[in-house]
């Protein structure tokens, strides 16, 4: 999302989840992240709720809450978690900056690909508006800045990564919504990308 669009770090929000845990409290939050996912595939975002997910995770629900405010939280951990776990493709092999792009945003699409029902989650998880949840925003925002600019290489300035960050928001949301299949991401972007960098082909 943009950078105008992802916002930065909610003033007066807790900490990324990833902050200074110990072993115990690591595994804790994997198990809660881990039976969050399989608590959307089976209840959808509407059925959720960290009570739920505590139970199938075997965490009590207050320690669940030391962790993740809302639903919203968790869900928006649980892709921070798949997006900076992902390692992106080597665009050294791509010589049109088109194709690197698309080759980038593929790879984002790749995140929830397959799972409809976790992406229209994270789709709402992410425009939600409590603080946790803004800061995991921009911190997944600057992610998918960082993908965009080093897919462009040379052929990156503010106005082409702008442009192309808007257009990549406004097709995830469709596709959280329903319009698309996550997975036609990519191709769905590839004619907006070549459009945005003027036709380089």
């Amino acid at each position: 999302m943009s950078r105008s669009a992802v916002g930065g770090p909610g003033v007066g929000s807790r900490e990324p989840v990833r902050r200074h845990l110990s072993e115990r409290q690591a595994d804790t939050v994997e198990r809660l992240t881990a039976a969050a996912v399989d608590e959307v595939r089976n209840t959808g975002y509407d059925g959720l709720s960290v009570r739920n997910v505590a139970r199938r995770a075997g965490v009590a629900p207050a320690t669940a809450y030391t962790y993740f405010a809302s639903k919203d939280h968790l869900v928006a951990e649980v892709f921070r978690r798949r997006l900076e776990a992902q390692a992106p493709t080597d665009h050294a092999t791509e010589a049109d900056p088109a194709d690197r792009v698309t080759a980038a945003i593929g790879d984002i699409a790749e995140v929830v690909a397959g799972e409809p029902e976790l992406a229209a989650a994270c789709t709402h998880a992410l425009l939600a508006g409590d603080p946790d949840v803004a800061r995991l925003r921009g911190i997944i925002g600057l992610g998918f800045l960082s993908r965009l600019t080093d897919a462009l290489g040379d052929d990156a300035d503010d106005g082409v990564v702008d442009a192309l960050n808007l257009a990549l928001s406004g097709a995830m949301l469709q596709s959280g919504m329903g319009v698309f299949a996550h997975a036609e991401l990519a191709d769905r972007m590839r004619p907006v990308v070549a459009l945005v960098l003027g036709g380089r082909r």
